[in-house]
């Protein structure tokens, strides 16, 4: 009898054992888990964080292009001659004739074309152009030339003497809208002349959005 009781107060001593290491072991496995969780949370915060990142860098990359777009916009203007080279002149005509100023020294934006020479406003804005004229007198045929915007005449510059070289200029700043073409024209029965001096132009710049 006392065997035995003694024997049960061995087996309980061992399962108290038992259940003791058990209980260091689930232990052990719940810090397990909760430093599993928490770098599961950690490792969402960071990919959150990493989102938002992302998000902010395609944000400014956008805001960068369109900056780039938008000064380039902002950056139209142009000069040109009336001949691309040599001596001679244009005219006269007996109706109002389109001019194409074909040496290019700058076109800044590519707003204009010298194989047609019109101006094409790429955005809407304040612009300002310049254009002058010469050619040698004559007693029939005087020098002048007209800007056009849109098919309208909005100014003239003209000259007519009937010796020696003369010559004239006019400018005008105008609100375009996007696609609005602005060009000169040959008066009808005057004539213009240019050699490689470039006495004939034709200049336009933008001087701000609207």
């Amino acid at each position: 009898m006392s065997a035995s009781l003694a024997e049960q107060k061995v087996e309980i001593r061992h399962l108290q054992r038992e259940n003791q290491a058990q209980a260091a072991k689930l232990k052990e496995l719940e810090l397990q888990n909760t430093q599993v969780e928490k770098l599961k949370q950690q490792q969402q915060v960071q990919t959150a964080d990493l989102m938002a990142v992302r998000a902010r860098a395609n944000v400014t990359e956008n805001q960068v292009e369109a900056l780039k777009r938008d000064r380039d916009v902002k950056r139209v203007a142009f000069s040109a001659s009336l001949l691309a080279s040599g001596s001679g002149t244009v005219g006269p005509f007996n109706t109002h004739t389109p001019l194409v100023f074909r040496h290019v020294v700058s076109n800044i934006g590519n707003a204009y074309s010298p194989n047609t020479g019109f101006f094409i406003a790429p955005v809407r804005g304040a612009y300002h152009f310049e254009f002058y004229i010469g050619a040698h007198g004559h007693a029939s045929h005087p020098s002048g030339a007209v800007l056009v915007k849109n098919g309208a005449h909005v100014f003239i510059a003209y000259e007519h003497q009937t010796s020696h070289y003369g010559s004239s200029a006019n400018g005008v700043t105008l609100l375009l809208e996007v696609g609005d073409v602005v060009f000169l024209r040959l008066w009808a029965n005057t004539r213009m002349f240019d050699n490689e001096n470039r006495h004939s132009t034709f200049s336009g710049h933008l001087l701000f959005t609207m």
